[in-house]
């Protein structure tokens, strides 16, 4: 468990190590905080529609096996006008009729070039790359949500060693002015405890503004401002035991290898739906229609029909030969891509491995300076109360045991967050896999609640 924390004096004892707030019964620890980012991320949200926009394709699709029925009415005026001439008598006739009707025609498509099932398999396989690309958006999340967590701690440790730090130069101010006072050191003496002094509270400062961002990436990622955290645990035991498994996960498991695998395969099946429009189409129509008032004398008409038809396409222009040779090259640049992507997540995969093993390396390096700059300024002190060493050897001794103590703080959070980066890198960075408390988003649900809906326009919500 990571833990950085200060003594009231910075030269008295080890480093307490305390990377975490004053804990409680109610504190807010890593995992609960990754359960709220992921139940609240706006980004993650976002994906979330946008994948219930994907899945609209798969219906679109299957529209192409449904008929089509369409109804029409009209309803008119017509004045008729004649005159004719029989025994020499000129005769004027005027007639007004009201046209009107009404037609109900189905379209049933029996065979268009395989274009409807090639068009569905494509819509599927969008669809299941949609999701692998919601996957990797819950990695992206989580990796936020944990590195603007242990960001929080680790500005909020160094802020507490900072002003702790402001504190023990004040006493070491205050002992400097009453030295001078009784002539055992020089002005110089206590105006170097004074600028250390300055130069320490500007860096508090310093310190609480990037707490203050810290803390607002921090509301901006998991939804909430953060109060009373615990101590965040590295998660190495989720991960692959050595770099070669990792490799060989990373490329078979990231989720953006998998969408990139299913983006093959929806440009395979776009192939195929290109090619169907050099195949004749067969279709089964009918109609009924129902006239009144057709023509003077005509009161109505009823006519129905029922026919097959066949459109056999010879030549339209050179179009469709064009989008076949397209959705071809589209189709081998999603394969380039696929390998494009394997080689990136090996990368990503080889930098976490090594950004690990380095940040343990880096923690034990820090302890032992932190070990041994407590030892130097002890000795320093005393060295300077017998008159062996100067104020200025004191302060510097002073401030290499803080810079040691703010090395530890930044290399056990780098430790924890290179942990999550690693089971990022290797595809596993999810809520089952961390065990979280939380309901899991199950992006099948709305698939299946929409693939066969004929008709309706509310959305699964009731919106």
């Amino acid at each position: 468990m990571i833990k950085i924390g200060v003594r009231c004096a910075l030269n008295a004892g080890a480093v307490a190590a305390v990377l975490a707030f004053a804990g409680g019964a109610s504190a807010e620890t890593l995992e609960s905080a990754l359960a709220q980012a992921y139940r609240n991320n706006p980004t993650l949200n976002a994906q979330r529609a946008a994948l219930r926009v994907t899945d609209e394709g798969v219906p679109q699709a299957l529209a192409g096996y449904r008929p089509r029925i369409t109804g029409s009415m009209d309803s008119g005026y017509q004045h008729y006008e004649s005159t004719t001439l029989a025994s020499g008598v000129l005769t004027r006739t005027n007639t007004n009729i009201s046209p009107r009707g009404g037609n109900i025609g189905l379209v049933q498509p029996v065979f268009n070039g395989f274009r409807t099932g090639n068009l569905t398999r494509q819509a599927e396989a969008s669809v299941l790359a949609g999701r692998e690309t919601l996957r990797n958006a819950v990695q992206t999340a989580l990796l936020d949500a944990a590195t603007a967590y242990m960001n929080v701690l680790r500005d909020t440790a160094i802020l507490d060693l900072q002003r702790r730090n402001v504190q023990v130069l004040q006493e070491q101010l205050k002992q400097a002015r009453d030295r001078f006072s009784v002539g055992e050191v020089t002005r110089t003496d206590v105006a170097q405890s004074e600028a250390r002094l300055a130069a320490s509270q500007s860096q508090v400062l310093a310190a609480e503004a990037t707490q203050k961002a810290s803390q607002a990436a921090y509301r901006r990622v998991i939804g909430a401002d953060p109060v009373n955290l615990r101590a965040g645990m590295p998660v190495d035991r989720l991960s692959p035991r050595n770099l070669d498994a990792a490799i060989t996960q990373g490329r078979n498991e990231h989720p953006t290898v998998t969408a990139s695998q299913y983006t093959v395969d929806a440009a395979q099946h776009a192939v195929k739906a290109a090619e169907g429009s050099l195949y004749p189409t067969v279709t089964l129509e009918s109609s009924v229609q129902k006239r009144w008032d057709l023509a003077p004398g005509q009161y109505d008409t009823l006519t129905g029909t029922v026919l097959g038809r066949v459109n056999v396409p010879i030549y339209q222009g050179g179009s469709e030969y064009s989008i076949i040779r397209q959705a071809k090259e589209t189709l081998g640049q999603r394969r380039i891509e696929l390998d494009v992507q394997r080689d990136l997540v090996r990368a990503q995969v080889v930098q976490a491995w090594s950004q690990l093993e380095a940040t343990k390396a880096q923690i034990l390096a820090a302890q032992a300076q932190v070990t041994a700059t407590e030892v130097a300024l002890n000795g320093v002190r005393e060295e300077a109360r017998v008159g062996q060493r100067t104020t200025l050897d004191v302060l510097n001794a002073q401030q290499e045991l803080v810079n040691a103590r703010v090395s530890l703080v930044t290399a056990q959070r780098d430790r924890v967050v290179a942990s999550f980066t690693l089971l990022s890198a290797v595809g596993r960075l999810l809520p089952e896999v961390l065990a979280l408390s939380t309901e899991t988003y199950d992006p099948r649900v709305h698939y299946h609640q929409v693939r066969d809906k004929w008709i309706g326009v509310r959305t699964p919500d009731g919106r």
